[in-house]
């Protein structure tokens, strides 16, 4: 059913007059015989009948009218729910990597229970390719993801991608081998001999480490697979390989950290949405939050 014709329908009811109704609505008074005439159509009985000079609603009309006068509400309260405009509410979906939410959308969280308590942050842990292919199948409103500077992500027309931090990454290795600091190839040249642990979800540190390491000159040996950095790190304590590690992360005391420079390795964090849902409330406002927390961690 069109509103339009419940529209007239309920000022039908409200005035008794066709013409009434066609000067309130500014047209004509056959538009509103004809458009209430579809309506009875559509309903599959009689909506009026002559009375007189004028026309009255019959029951079945009436009793329409009184759903007619529920639905117009609906719709205006779901029109300025849904206008970019309006205070934001709902149920906003996000999908993310591990240190995206923990760090940085799980303080926005928290502020939004206070600020929007109509808002509702519905969160899922995924890997970059995991979380885009929920974007991209409707199943989440809004992508945290990564790449490396020497592992850039294609990007996708359809998409909207934000940026948001960059994080400096080293390598962890056991604390008892006699290993020295020096240019990023330098450090890896060290480690040619050993095994290496890299990501069990995602294949861009994968990609950075056999790209230095064959700038150092060698192949590396990948051995484990670990999505935790906590795991990674107790591979390494348990002298099982080494592995890329985020700068400023709180070592085990078997673990040592060595910065890479020359070149650098940085991850670089993201905000993914589709471009047709950049206007609604929710998911503008989250990312505009995320993009504060970014600027005032920098």
């Amino acid at each position: 059913m069109e509103t339009r014709r419940l529209r007239m329908l309920v000022e039908l009811s409200r005035l008794g007059s066709m013409r009434a109704v066609a000067d309130l609505l500014d047209t004509t008074t056959s538009t509103v015989s004809q458009q209430v005439a579809a309506l009875a159509q559509e309903m599959g009985t009689a909506l009026i009948e002559p009375s007189g000079r004028r026309v009255r609603l019959t029951p079945q009309g009436r009793r329409l009218a009184e759903h007619a006068g529920t639905i117009l509400a609906a719709v205006e309260a779901a029109r300025h729910d849904l206008a970019p405009e309006a205070e934001p509410n709902g149920t906003l979906r996000v999908a993310g990597f591990a240190t995206a939410i923990r760090e940085q959308l799980l303080p926005v969280v928290t502020g939004l229970a206070e600020s929007h308590p109509r808002l509702r942050v519905l969160i899922r842990e995924h890997e970059p390719a995991e979380a885009l292919r929920l974007l991209s199948e409707d199943g989440t409103d809004l992508a945290l993801t990564y790449d490396y500077n020497l592992a850039p992500a294609a990007g996708d027309p359809a998409l909207h991608t934000t940026a948001l931090w960059t994080a400096r990454w080293g390598l962890g290795v056991p604390a008892t081998k006699g290993t020295r600091e020096g240019t990023t190839l330098e450090v890896f040249a060290q480690f040619a001999e050993h095994d290496w642990i890299v990501n069990s979800r995602n294949t861009a540190d994968e990609t950075v480490i056999r790209t230095l390491a064959s700038m150092a000159g060698f192949t590396p040996r990948i051995t484990h697979q670990a999505d935790s950095l906590d795991l990674v790190q107790g591979m390494i304590t348990a002298n099982l390989g080494v592995g890329l590690l985020p700068a400023g992360t709180a070592t085990f005391p078997a673990v040592r950290f060595l910065p890479l420079a020359d070149p650098d390795v940085e991850l670089r964090a993201y905000a993914v949405a589709g471009h047709g849902r950049l206007n609604w409330a929710p998911l503008a406002l989250v990312t505009d939050l995320l993009i504060g927390r970014a600027i005032t961690d920098r």
